[in-house]
């Protein structure tokens, strides 16, 4: 018995290795994406709040969607996320004064509170959209673009990403926890077709 076991984990082993730096590589490539100007909308996608703070994550996503709003002054900013445990605020709250702070005026800023999760994210976001809605951009970190950018697709939404820095203190359990998020989303894809 112990013996078709180690042969197993020595026929899996490889297989697990090669699909999880496909993944890798998938997160790579759409993290150096090309993103349009002047788009119709870019949806900041939250992220923990110490309180009132934004996390490192979190303000790093507001610098690079304030940056993107103040050369693209036609675009709106659509804040998404709702309040967890340990906020004192919501994550689009903290968001949207982050934007403001960096001289983002709040008539751009649309706020999305009752998201917390990235599918949830994108789905209530939609609500928001403009009217002219034929490019939008989603702003997160860029390891969890690949991710997010899929979902909005899914949704039927054009979109690219505007990828944000990540904290390297983050960076092991981000990607673990990314990698695991993307094969859900595999599974969960794969059954919905079948569905």
């Amino acid at each position: 018995m112990k013996e078709i076991f180690k042969w197993i984990l020595i026929l899996l082993t490889p297989i697990v290795l090669v699909y999880f730096i496909i993944i890798h590589v998938q997160i790579q490539r759409y993290s150096y994406m090309e993103v349009p100007k002047q788009a119709d909308y870019l949806i900041i996608l939250g992220a923990k709040v110490e309180g009132l703070i934004p996390s490192l994550s979190l303000q790093y996503r507001i610098d690079a969607a304030a940056n993107y709003l103040h050369e693209n002054q036609h675009t709106i900013a659509i804040a998404s996320g709702g309040q967890g445990s340990g906020e004192d605020i919501t994550e689009a709250e903290a968001i949207r004064n982050g934007l403001m702070e960096k001289g983002i005026d709040a008539s751009r800023i649309q706020l999305e509170m009752k998201s917390t999760t990235t599918n949830e994210n994108i789905q209530l976001s939609k609500s928001h959209l403009p009217e002219k809605q034929d490019i939008g951009i989603i702003v997160t970190n860029h390891y969890h673009v690949y991710r997010a950018v899929s979902i909005a697709t899914d949704e039927n939404m054009i979109v690219h990403g505007l990828s944000a820095k990540t904290p390297l203190i983050s960076y092991p359990k981000a990607y673990l926890r990314e990698y695991l998020a993307v094969s859900k989303y595999y599974v969960l894809k794969f059954f919905s077709k079948k569905g």
